[in-house]
């Protein structure tokens, strides 16, 4: 993707899903990083019409073009306070003196690159260099030049982020990015960094994480907050993580976790890790016999839900929590979206899936999504209740060679390739 400078960006429109105008963008926040990797790109500093200064993460940006910024979803319109760590592109970097041998050159401008989907880095840096001028007042010039941020030593990160900040960068953090700052720290700061973190966002965090890492996360963590993060986690991965500890450690987590946590991973260390009941969640889209599409729409839009996960809702009778009652039959979202509010989900069924068993082998699991082209699969027991449902994430995690997170980490961050 090409530059976008950032004195370009500032002052331009930001508008939503529905092209109405929210607000102009006022600055550009990142954070440093250390080893002289460049800034990554936290979000915008967005002035509303109120004249109040709004954060907007990158993960809402959807597209910067010459005339506008759109976003997508919504945000959060309490009042901007800046964080420690946190630079200001146009507040702190615009119009700073930077020496450069017998020269001094001052920043015009910084650029920023997409380097994934959503992650954007500060790239490159206009200056203005002026030699100094003589004793005569004769010899001065001025000279525009950009150079790679690399190649202005005077703005690497030199210094190494506290905890406080670290904790605060991974609050607007991808999981798959925590996971990557965790894997890169050193012993004793991460042992910080996982005492500081709240035990969502480590939860979420450990799941991104090679197999070996999670143990060794786990192990360092006292009893009680151990349990209380595994029963964070999606019952699927506590289980697989559960399943690699020691067995005496392992009982003694599960009677730590809260009941109803620890109840439905050990349903799910009773089948074997690479069979559909050992891949699957308990915690599918379930739905009664009465209910409208209206309804469904509603379930399935939870925030909670993972895309695939909300890409399909299940009819059951009761009792709806895995497992259920007898089962009937599955639904897709997208003849949800087609159908009136009113009509009952019974009546639009797909007719021709059957569900998996929690015996059935990964081999049948990955023919089975490729035959349905599905991306979520209902898993229903002898009794013919519905017991949970496989995602088509569970199966490439199963698919993919035991090292695959561990290569992932260990892959340079800018690969020079956009994703989006």
């Amino acid at each position: 993707m090409a530059q976008v400078f950032i004195s370009r960006v500032i002052g331009l429109p930001l508008v939503d899903a529905s092209d109405s105008h929210v607000g102009r963008v006022k600055d550009i926040i990142c954070y440093t990083r250390p080893d002289g990797r460049a800034p990554r790109v936290k979000g915008l500093v967005v002035e509303l019409f109120a004249k109040q200064r709004i954060f907007v993460p990158m993960l809402r940006v959807h597209h910067v073009s010459a005339h506008q910024v759109s976003i997508t979803g919504t945000i959060d319109t309490r009042r901007f306070q800046r964080r420690a760590g946190e630079l200001l592109v146009a507040g702190d970097l615009f119009d700073r003196p930077v020496e450069q041998g017998d020269a001094v050159a001052r920043i015009l401008d910084v650029s920023m690159h997409e380097v994934r989907s959503h992650e954007w880095e500060l790239s490159q840096v206009a200056l203005r260099t002026n030699t100094r001028v003589g004793r005569f007042g004769f010899g001065g010039r001025s000279e525009i030049k950009v150079e790679s941020w690399s190649e202005v030593p005077w703005l690497h990160a030199s210094t190494v982020r506290t905890t406080a900040t670290l904790v605060a960068e991974f609050a607007d953090m991808n999981p798959a990015d925590v996971a990557k700052e965790l894997h890169d720290m050193d012993p004793q700061q991460r042992g910080e960094v996982l005492e500081a973190l709240d035990d969502e966002t480590l939860a979420e965090a450990i799941e991104e994480l090679p197999e070996e890492e999670q143990i060794e996360v786990i192990s360092a963590l006292a009893t009680e907050r151990a349990a209380d993060v595994l029963g964070e986690m999606d019952p699927d991965d506590a289980a697989d993580l559960i399943r690699d500890l020691p067995d005496a450690v392992a009982e003694d987590l599960l009677e730590h976790m809260e009941p109803e946590d620890a109840s439905d991973v050990r349903r799910l260390l009773v089948y074997g890790e690479f069979t559909a009941g050992g891949m699957m969640t308990p915690e599918p889209v379930i739905l009664d016999t009465d209910a409208t599409v209206a309804l469904a729409l509603a379930h399935a839009r939870r925030e909670e839900l993972t895309p695939a996960l909300a890409s399909m809702c299940f009819v059951c009778r009761p009792p709806l929590e895995t497992p259920t009652g007898r089962y009937i039959g599955a639904v897709h979202i997208q003849q949800l979206l087609r159908s009136a509010p009113t009509l009952l989900v019974t009546t639009m069924m797909d007719e021709h899936l059957e569900p998996l068993h929690p015996n059935d082998p990964l081999a049948k699991v990955s023919r089975f999504f490729a035959t349905y082209n599905l991306v979520v699969a209902p898993v229903v027991n002898d009794a013919g209740h519905l017991v949970g449902a496989v995602t088509v994430d569970d199966v490439l995690d199963h698919m993919l060679p035991d090292d695959w997170r561990g290569d992932q980490m260990d892959e340079p961050e800018d690969t020079g390739v956009t994703r989006g």
